[in-house]
């Protein structure tokens, strides 16, 4: 993928736009992700995948408790070790071998420390984490940006689901098509991507499908954008 987005259409430009700023207004600064330090962000980035936070904040909690939340005590344990204190977040099999396969890639590329791994280029940095089986589009740009500060925007279903009803379904049709759009329509701030995220998540979980047609609804008034 290329990270130089392609030019987008002063409309489409200007409605994305208006979105964050109209979200901002309705909900203020999400303050997210909420983790004590970049290696927890990776963690839970990796634990969150098919489930909902609360399920991985007690995954973590076990985690933390047991002091696993650090490089070198994590990748001491096995898989199955690791799948004993993540049983809360779901899948837990599956994600425990996912969370060793990256921590591998830590020790084997960067020497288990995640602030060497922070100094890669963005391009570069997202390929490696591609390329760690278990790592999707989503997880690693999610660990680029909540962890390591990279201005990469995050696509997931709330951020589908927001362009569909505003008038993109043409730009939908990817991962790729969906990030690219929000990508050239922004400046690389990584801040602005962070919080702008945090906020459509918050859309998603406070108006679910059957709810997108209230009264309440922050952008329900289409006119604000068209």
């Amino acid at each position: 993928m290329s990270l130089l987005p392609p030019p987008v259409n002063f409309r489409k430009k200007y409605i994305i736009r208006a979105m964050y700023l109209r979200l901002f207004e309705a909900y203020g600064p999400q303050r997210w992700w909420p983790a004590q330090t970049p290696f927890e962000v990776i963690v839970g980035a990796i634990l969150v995948q098919n489930t909902n936070w609360q399920n991985v904040e007690k995954a973590i909690k076990n985690l933390s408790d047991k002091k696993l939340l650090v490089f070198s005590s994590l990748n001491a344990l096995t898989a199955v070790q690791i799948s004993s204190y993540i049983r809360p977040a779901g899948y837990y099999n599956i994600k425990a071998k996912r969370l060793k396969n990256f921590l591998t890639f830590l020790a084997q590329h960067y020497d288990g420390n995640v602030a060497c791994m922070a100094a890669r280029p963005l391009k570069d940095l997202r390929n490696e984490l591609l390329s760690v089986n278990g790592i999707g589009p989503e997880t690693a740009d999610s660990i680029l940006l909540y962890a390591l500060n990279k201005p990469v925007f995050v696509v997931d279903a709330y951020t589908r689901r927001l362009l569909v009803r505003h008038g993109f379904e043409k730009d939908t049709g990817s991962y790729q098509a969906m990030q690219e759009l929000f990508m050239s329509s922004l400046e690389p701030d990584t801040a602005m991507f962070n919080e702008y995220h945090a906020l459509i998540v918050r859309l998603g979980k406070d108006f679910r499908k059957e709810k997108a047609a209230g009264p309440d609804y922050p952008l329900k008034d289409k006119k604000y954008f068209l």
